[in-house]
């Protein structure tokens, strides 16, 4: 009960992060495009070594304390790196959303959606992988769980004042664009119950859902943020930006995980 605790209230923090990084846009403050992928591109670092130092290098390891064997561990990992990707890609093409630049993607009913609606479930379906990382982490234990849920807090915030400035731009209030934020936020802590407890009921499935977890961000990474920041001609500063955040999330995973 007090790793779910612990990976709920690491889930929460997370998502305390998203509306505290959406504040700046109450108060005026404007971002430049190349700033934004800048900030896009620190997320994508933060979220590709957690990955990998947090999640996949880990599940490796139980993985081979489990079954003494280092072929059927990285089998393991494959798998489940395959299937955390795979479940994503399922999410991006089932549930209708809207992107802020590429426009819709997913479903046949966007037409029943407000358009807000389909952007609210866009950056949901992006931070549900980021909450399912955290309690997956805290199912390991609390120091992977303290390292990951930093990690992912500390990109959430541009990640927050990017989409709460994006709405502003498409029209919205700048209360509604808190609100919403704030709201794509809280799948976060949706996401780290489901992954602590599924790897709290058998520790069979640790390796499993540690890599699962860094499947999903893989594909996130990979599918929205990246391609993302290179759309606007500014693939330096996201460049800069991704190798910063890589380089900060691993010297956190070391010295706290």
């Amino acid at each position: 009960m007090q790793d779910i605790l612990w990976g709920v209230g690491g889930g929460m923090i997370a998502a305390l992060a998203t509306t505290v990084g959406a504040i700046p846009a109450l108060i005026g403050r404007k971002m430049t495009q190349a700033t934004s992928d800048m900030m896009l591109g620190f997320a994508a670092g933060v979220m590709l070594s957690a990955s990998y130092f947090s999640l996949i290098i880990p599940g490796i390891e139980v993985g081979q304390e489990q079954t003494g064997s280092v072929w059927i561990a990285a089998a393991i990992a494959a798998f489940g790196i395959a299937f955390g990707s795979g479940f994503v890609a399922w999410l991006n093409h089932a549930i209708p959303h809207e992107h802020f630049k590429t426009g819709p993607e997913g479903g046949a009913d966007q037409a029943t959606f407000a358009r807000i609606w389909l952007f609210v479930l866009a950056i949901s379906i992006h931070n549900f992988p980021e909450g399912l990382s955290i309690g997956v982490a805290y199912g390991l234990d609390r120091a992977n769980g303290l390292s990951v849920m930093t990690g992912i807090s500390l990109q959430d915030m541009p990640e927050g004042l990017a989409v709460a400035v994006a709405l502003v731009g498409l029209g919205y209030s700048r209360g509604r664009a808190l609100f919403y934020t704030a709201l794509t936020g809280m799948v976060e802590p949706v996401g780290a119950l489901l992954g602590v407890v599924a790897v709290s009921v058998s520790s069979v499935l640790l390796p499993w859902g540690l890599t699962f977890a860094a499947g999903a961000m893989l594909y996130i990474i990979s599918h929205e943020i990246v391609p993302e920041t290179h759309r606007n001609g500014h693939q330096k500063r996201a460049t800069t930006g991704l190798i910063f955040g890589l380089i900060l999330m691993m010297f956190l995973d070391v010295t706290l995980g």
